[in-house]
Order: C-alpha cells, then structure tokens, then sequence
C-alpha cells in the first residue's frame, strides 16, 4: 500500500506504558487525517476544513485510560465518544499478521473502521443507538443494534477505501502510485474475516454464540466491507434500515 509519501501524522499521540500525551509518532501519510476527511466529505456534501473535527489516535501498551473507562489491549482498538480518540494498542497488528492479515492495507482497514466510529458520533449516530440500545429489553436486542453500528463502520471503511483509490495519488520516488495496489485488497478481506465474533469465539471458546454477537461475523464484516468499497456510496451503507430499525 503506497502511503509512505505524504505528510507526517500530527494527531497521533503514543502513550506508551503509562506514559503522558502529547509525544508525536510518524503515521504513514496522515493516514488518520485522510480518511476521517474523506468519510465526512461523502457523509454530508460539505468540506471537512469547515465543520470537520478530526480524531486523535492514541497508541498505547497492555492498557490505557481513556475517557471511556480503563481498557486492556485485549479488547482491541476502540473509539472513544467522550473524548474523541481512537485507541490502539500496536500489538495488535502482530495478532492480525498471525491470523492471515498481514500489510499496510489490513492495518488501514483498522483505523478506517474507528474513523468510521467517529464519524457516527459527529453525525449523531453513536447517540442514537446507545438510547435505542438502553430502550431494548434484552442483551440480544441490545447486542444486535451493536453488530450493525459496527458493520456500518466496516461499510464506511469499505465506502473510503474505494474513494481513496480513485482519488488519490501520492508520489513516490518521482513516480504517481495508487494508494492501493492489487494484493492489498486480499489483505483487508482478511482483516475483517480475521476480527469476526464468530472466528474469535471458536478460537477463544471453541463454539459460537451467535446471541452474544457484538461486531458481527466474519461473513458479514467481509460483506459490508465488500460493499462499501464496491459501490463507494454511503447510501449502501444503511444497515440499521436493512434490518428494519428507524434511527
């Protein structure tokens, strides 16, 4: 994935173990910036430098605390509403490369996903959900309005994957290169097949619950990822109006 020639990354923080803010670490091309922009251009017609607040990523160690409550890297990369951020630990993509996931691509898919989260809270999305998700009366209810805020998220990562394709050109070496290239798409799919709640609880437990889904199956992650990234039309990603719920 040819990202390596744009600008330094100026809202990624790295907290280390414990450590304070403000440290600034290289993220390939401003990646955080680019798809954050992108996402809210097509959501709402108008240009990210006028109402557009980006995000910041922390990247952080075993644990960090957050607006949102302390975390453990196990939970993996999340967004924080309350104040935000995007949470990382960067050990993370060492697990996605041990389960077939590996490249520049498949860690974009990431943080293109939590942008996404982002992006719902500016829109007020995330607000919504969480007083659907308090009105339901029971965990599975509850637990489904989850699995399609986050296929929403995989959908607008699919949905800036395709724009960032046909749009954007970084030079590199002196030479115009895709920002995708041809083997980076396998390495995506993989990604969101790697982070399905169906393949993580079988390899966690042994068996499937599908009632206690959070994030959807692999299948699903992969197909509102494909969808996405295929149409480049938000309009595709309207999973809560798939499933027959009025936001």
């Amino acid at each position: 994935m040819e990202w390596q020639g744009g600008r330094r990354s100026d809202n990624v923080d790295d907290v280390g173990r414990g450590g304070g803010m403000g440290r600034p670490l290289a993220f390939g091309g401003g990646a955080i910036g680019i798809i954050g922009a992108i996402l809210f251009y097509l959501l709402t017609g108008q240009v990210p430098d006028i109402q557009y607040q980006p995000p910041r990523l922390t990247l952080f160690e075993d644990a960090v605390q957050s607006a949102c409550g302390f975390a453990q890297a196990a939970m993996g990369p999340f967004y924080c509403p309350a104040d935000q951020r995007l949470y990382l630990d960067l050990g993370f993509f060492n697990q996605l490369s041990r389960m077939g996931a590996p490249g520049d691509f498949a860690r974009a898919y990431v943080i293109a996903h939590e942008v996404g989260h982002h992006v719902q809270n500016l829109l007020g999305i995330e607000r919504r959900v969480t007083q659907l998700r308090r009105a339901v009366g029971s965990r599975e209810d509850s637990n489904a309005l989850s699995v399609l805020t986050e296929l929403q998220a995989d959908c607008y990562a699919g949905v800036w994957a395709h724009h960032a394709n046909a749009n954007s050109k970084l030079q590199s070496g002196g030479r115009a290169a895709q920002l995708i290239q041809p083997n980076d798409i396998d390495s995506g799919l993989a990604a969101a097949a790697a982070v399905g709640d169906d393949r993580l609880q079988r390899q966690s437990r042994g068996y499937v619950v599908p009632e206690s889904f959070t994030h959807g199956s692999s299948a699903q992650r992969v197909s509102w990822f494909k969808t996405g990234m295929q149409s480049g039309e938000l309009r595709t990603c309207d999973t809560f109006g798939k499933a027959g719920v009025r936001l």
